[in-house]
Parts: C-alpha cells; sequence; structure tokens
C-alpha cells in the first residue's frame, strides 16, 4: 500500500507541475489576505495493537495493521505579510477511519474490523515560497477533536454465537490529539494578473506523522496519513491605476501607462513614467557624423589594426552605404554598425577624396612627445592615402605638435589624465572643401560629411521606465531606487543627483513578460536624513513588428563644452527640424564620457540636449508649428545606456554627444 500512495502522489506532483507549466508567464499576484476552501484525500495507515475494543468486546485475536481511503475537507485562510515567508490556517473535518488488516481467532474464525474514526481539525502552519515558480512548501501542528469513535466488529463462528456482527464505540478515546504535518504545493493563479481579485487553484501533498497520534489512552494502536487534494484561494489586491496616454516614441511603439506618486517631502514630488507596451526593436535610419579624427595607440606611430586598412586592389570594391563589408578585425560591445562606420574613417575619406579632384586636407598629428612624432603619426596617415587610394600628395598638408587645437587635457587638470592624454595623442583631418565635411560646418574641428546607416535598433529609450524626483538637486544630495519585484527580489539602481533618470524596461523584467514592482525611491537629504517613499507600477514587455522607421541624428561636442551646439544650429534648423513629420514625438538625449566628475556630467549632458531641443523647438515655432512632443534627458557618464564603451578614446569622443531620434506618430 505504502507503493502505491508513492505512485498516487508521484503523479499527483507531475500534474501540478504540468498545470504550473501552462500558467508559465502568469506572476503570482501579491494580496496579503486569502480565504479558500480545500478536499482531498486521506490514505490513513495503522499500527500498534488493538483488542480491547471496548468494556463489553474483546476481540479473541489482537489486531496490529490496517488502512484505508477517507474524505478531508477544510475552510481555509492565509496571510501572506511578504511574498517569500506566509501562515496558513485550516479548520476543517478529517476522516481517519480506515480497515484493519483481518486476523484469525484460535478457533481458526476470521474477524474483521473497521472504523469511520473522524475529527474536527484546526491546522496551523507556517508557508514558506523559496522561488517565483509557484511551488511553496509549509510545516506545522494539529489540534484534532474526536466527533466520531464507532466501529464495525465482525466474528464469524457457528450459527449459535450470540452475535456475527456488531457496532459499537472505543471506549478510552484521546479527545483531543495534537500531533505535526508537512507538505507542499502549487499556487497556479486562475485570474488576469492585473485583476484586483485574484483566483488560484492550488494543488497540494501533506504528510501526518504517527508522532502524537494515539487514538486512544489505552493499547497501542497509532496512526499517520498522507494527503493529497486541492484548494481554491481568493484574494483581493489593491488594483495599480493605469492611465493610458498617447505613445512616446523614440525607437519603440506603444501606449505608456503612467504611474505618479506624490512624496510627502517639501516641493519634491516622484514621478514613474513605465510604457505600456515596450518594443524591443525599431528600424532606425541614422545620420552618423565621422570624427575627423584618428587615435594612435601609446607608444607608436602607426595607424592601429583596430581601423579597416585596406589593400590597393580593394580600393574599387569599397562602397560608402556598404560599409558592414569591410569591418573592424577587432571590434565588441554595443554600436558595433556605428564604429564600423567610424572605422573605416581613412577610406571614406580616401573615396571622397578621390571621387573629387580639387578638395584638399591638412594632416595634423599631436604627440605627447612632440611635433616631430606628431608628423611621423600624420604621415603614416598620408600614406595610407597616396599608397592605397593615389591621391596627390600636393593635396595633403602636414604639421606636428605636441597638443592639438582642441585639447582635451587642460591646464591644473587632475581627473583622469591618463585618459585625456589618450585622446590627444591623434591625428586631426581639416579641410575648407564642402563637399568632405558635414552640412553647414567648417573651421578647425568641423567633422566630415556623415554616413547613413539603416539598422535595427536595440532597447529604444522609449522602452526605458522613468523616474523622476523634481527638484532633487535642491532637496537631496543624491538618491537611489530599490525596486522588488513579486517574489521580493530587490534590484538597485543610483545613486542619482539629477532630476529625472530612465532605465531600460528589460533591466528590471529581466526574462518576465510584465510584473508588479514596488519602487522605492530613497533620498538622502544634504543634512544626512533619509526620505522614502514607496509606490506600485505595472510593466509589460512584448515583441511588436518592426515596421516603423524612425530617424537618428547626432550632434558633436568637444571634452567639457556644451556651448559649440551653436555651430550646429543652421544643420539643425535647416537639415532636422523640416524632417520632422507631423505630430511626432522628438526624443533628445544627451551623454559624455567617463572622464570628470560624475554629477558634473549629468548636468553638462542635460544642458547640451537642452541646447539642442531650443534650437529645434525655435525653428518650429517660427514656421508655425506646435504640434510636435519633445522629451529631454541627460544621461551623463551612465555607463550602462551609453552609446558607446568607454575603453578607448574614440568611444568616449563619440559619447560626448546629443543624440536625437524622431518617431513618427
Amino acid at each position: 500500500m505504502k507503493q502505491n500512495l508513492l505512485t498516487y502522489t508521484l503523479i499527483l506532483m507531475l500534474f501540478a507541475f504540468s498545470i504550473s507549466a501552462k500558467a508559465q508567464k502568469i506572476k503570482r499576484p501579491d494580496p496579503k489576505f486569502w480565504v479558500g476552501v480545500s478536499g482531498a484525500v486521506n490514505y490513513n495507515m495503522y499500527t500498534g495493537t488493538t483488542q480491547t475494543l471496548n468494556s463489553t468486546i474483546k476481540a479473541p485475536s489482537a489486531f496490529h495493521e490496517g488502512s484505508g481511503f477517507m474524505p478531508y475537507g477544510s475552510f481555509l485562510i492565509e496571510y501572506r505579510p511578504t511574498p517569500v515567508i506566509g501562515f496558513m490556517l485550516n479548520l476543517g473535518y478529517d476522516n481517519r477511519g480506515g480497515s484493519f488488516t483481518e486476523t484469525v481467532s484460535p478457533c481458526n474464525c476470521p474477524e474483521d474490523l473497521k472504523t469511520p474514526l473522524s475529527y474536527a481539525t484546526v491546522e496551523p502552519s507556517i508557508r514558506i515560497y523559496p522561488s517565483g515558480s509557484g511551488f511553496y512548501v509549509f510545516v506545522g501542528g494539529a489540534y484534532s477533536y474526536n466527533i466520531n469513535k464507532s466501529f464495525n466488529y465482525t466474528f464469524d463462528v457457528d450459527p449459535e454465537a450470540k452475535f456475527n456482527s456488531v457496532n459499537g464505540e472505543f471506549s478510552d478515546i484521546n479527545q483531543h490529539v495534537f500531533s505535526a504535518q508537512a507538505g507542499l504545493g502549487f499556487d497556479i493563479p486562475l485570474s488576469s494578473k492585473s485583476s484586483p481579485n485574484q483566483v488560484v487553484l492550488s494543488p497540494f501533498i501533506s504528510y501526518h506523522p504517527y508522532f502524537g497520534q494515539h487514538p486512544r489512552s489505552v493499547e497501542s494502536w497509532s496512526l499517520s496519513t498522507a494527503r493529497a487534494g486541492i484548494a481554491f484561494k481568493f484574494g483581493k489586491t489593491k488594483p495599480i491605476p493605469v492611465v493610458v496616454t498617447p505613445p512616446v516614441t523614440a525607437v519603440a511603439v506603444a501606449a505608456p501607462a503612467v504611474v505618479a506618486a506624490v512624496v510627502v517631502v517639501p516641493d519634491v514630488k516622484f514621478t514613474v513614467h513605465s510604457p505600456e507596451n515596450i518594443s524591443t526593436e525599431r528600424r532606425v535610419s541614422e545620420t552618423f557624423p565621422i570624427r575627423n579624427y584618428i587615435f594612435f595607440d601609446l607608444g607608436s606611430t602607426e595607424i592601429p589594426d583596430r581601423y579597416v586598412l585596406l589593400r590597393k586592389n580593394q580600393v574599387s570594391e569599397f562602397k560608402e552605404d556598404q560599409l558592414e563589408v569591410f569591418s573592424p578585425k577587432k571590434l565588441s560591445g554595443r554600436s558595433a554598425r556605428e564604429m564600423t562606420a567610424y572605422y573605416n574613417i581613412l577610406n571614406i575619406l580616401g573615396d571622397r577624396m578621390g571621387k573629387n579632384p580639387s578638395s584638399t586636407i591638412k594632416l595634423i598629428g599631436s604627440s605627447e612627445n612632440g611635433p616631430e612624432e606628431g608628423i611621423i603619426m600624420a604621415e603614416s596617415v598620408k600614406k595610407y592615402l597616396v599608397d592605397i587610394f593615389g591621391i596627390e600628395a600636393s593635396r595633403i598638408a602636414i604639421e606636428g605638435r605636441d597638443k592639438p587645437k582642441l585639447p582635451s587635457e587642460q591646464p591644473g587638470a587632475t581627473l583622469d589624465i591618463e585618459l585625456l592624454r589618450q585622446g590627444d595623442r591623434r591625428v586631426s583631418i581639416e579641410s575648407s572643401t564642402p563637399v568632405l565635411l558635414m552640412e553647414f560646418q567648417s573651421g578647425e574641428e568641423a567633422p566630415l560629411k556623415p554616413v547613413e546607416i539603416n539598422a535595427v535598433q536595440q532597447a529604444p529609450l522609449d522602452s526605458y521606465v522613468t523616474f523622476k524626483v523634481d527638484s532633487a538637486d535642491e532637496a537631496f544630495s543624491s538618491w537611489k531606487l530599490e525596486i522588488t519585484d513579486d517574489n521580493g527580489k530587490v534590484q538597485n539602481f543610483g545613486p542619482y543627483h539629477q532630476e529625472k533618470v530612465s532605465i531600460p524596461g528589460k533591466s528590471i523584467l529581466g526574462n518576465n513578460s510584465e510584473g508588479n514592482y514596488k519602487v522605492t525611491m530613497v533620498g538622502k537629504t544634504k543634512n544626512g536624513d533619509t526620505v522614502k517613499k514607496e509606490e506600485w507600477v505595472h510593466m509589460v514587455l512584448w515583441n511588436s513588428s518592426t515596421d516603423e522607421q524612425g530617424m537618428r541624428f547626432s550632434v558633436l561636442y568637444e571634452f567639457d563644452d556644451s556651448k559649440s551646439i551653436g555651430i550646429y544650429e543652421k544643420y539643425l534648423t535647416d537639415v532636422v527640424t523640416p524632417k520632422i513629420p507631423k505630430k511626432a514625438t522628438v526624443i533628445v538625449h544627451g551623454y559624455t564620457d567617463i572622464t570628470g566628475d560624475a554629477a558634473y556630467n549629468e548636468r553638462l549632458s542635460l544642458s547640451r540636449a537642452n541646447d539642442a531641443k531650443a534650437i529645434i523647438e525655435r525653428e518650429l515655432v517660427r514656421v508655425g508649428r506646435t504640434d510636435v512632443k519633445f522629451e529631454v534627458f541627460g544621461f551623463g557618464e551612465d555607463e550602462s545606456i551609453a552609446p558607446f564603451e568607454n575603453n578607448l578614446p574614440e568611444e568616449r569622443f563619440y559619447n560626448r554627444t546629443v543624440i536625437i531620434d524622431i518617431i513618427p506618430k
């Protein structure tokens, strides 16, 4: 019988796992109180000795073993103060009946004994929820009050016997029984996650050992029980307010849900903006500027091998719109497509000069070892253009310097000196030929004409969850976020100094398709006090189609510069603004590299972004347009969302940027 019990238990567990798998993406809701009912089957197992049934009946031979399948039912209450630990209470009817194994008396007469032994039970237990799969375990005690102690005894003898079968009640029954229990189960949600009324189906099994389970105060009869059943539980949770607003787009598509929370501190409001549908990819046409610098490794005057260097017989195959054909040898990390474009800078320059015979350039090599080494570096670039692309040497002028005309390392600087010096060891390309340069650009540091890149953009900006603390710079010295999911897992983000922070939705959701999250904003005031505010937000992640086509433009800055936006003003007004379609969303996001102070870089990136937005907005007003929605972000040096890595000087230079995403309605 015990082998059969294990088989039945295994079947039930497999059934529970199967049901749980079908509910895979439905996360457990978060009510604290649950009520419900349960029904189960007890498999009762008897051991010990039972012979004297009461004061009038004593069996000729003792009964020792027995078993039986009997019903169990209960009303239940659960309290879950945390997603991991909770408490359960079952008030039930518990039938511990069964049939003893037949015995044979000395007269060779068979004897049978069976009983519907029953109790009213109170079973408190601790509920432990160790993972997010729906699985839980419980352990606790049980109090049983006897409500049925009857039996049926059969003794087959000759027809002249006083009785063959008799019904009676056991004597010396223990009215109160105290015992223990342990078990496990699965919570399987049956209702929508967003519904305030939650319903859960919960298959479970438990074991009640013989400890304390002695039905009578005489003899040695004891019993143990294995139980398998299903509970239905009902909980109510506060619904999360969701307000549907028009799509916020920049690299995704969706109708965002806005959840706002007011922090009770003077002049500070905390808001959370989470897109309801977060698209994971979007096609984007990017106008990508080409920095007019070739960076050299310390101690070397040769062009680094991370730049794409062609053989002469490959020149005819080079096409500016197919740069991926000639990829760098060493390329890893984010924005590989953009860096492929940049690392073809010498080939782009050589191809353009070949197509424009009247164009001229100056190569200015800068080396910390002096102008002579700078000239050697510049000669390396000139030799490549002359030997591979056949550019006449007279069209390329050479100059050497110990520092570039716009150096990153400034007198008296003490932070990140090594990184700044790496950026200053370079060959700068100068030209007065407009066809080589970015539109409306001129001067010593004008970027080369941009290239057009068509790609699928990953982790779009409008798929980020945005957290905003108004006047944070005045109220707090810093603030951070503690984001807790339904399973009690906490993710920490920060500290931050700016008012607005955006975090990729996928960074929070991970592999989950959606989830409810408790967001705790922890602010540290300037006098050392801590301010906390907790609110809930619902996040959803799914994949959408990639039919949407966005546009992206970039504005580049020199080190610690936020005002060079002025040289881009005509580019933004005459090139970028006319391409903004009606009722589009324009997302302007500024960045810096990792050199310098983090808090200062946050302010610098936001200042850059606001300057770009102001120029575009003024032009829209000038032509009578008020239909465009703007969103502005300053991410500073935050490496988790920076457009480029920060390992190489060219990556750090490209991170000194403002990116403008134009998303049609």
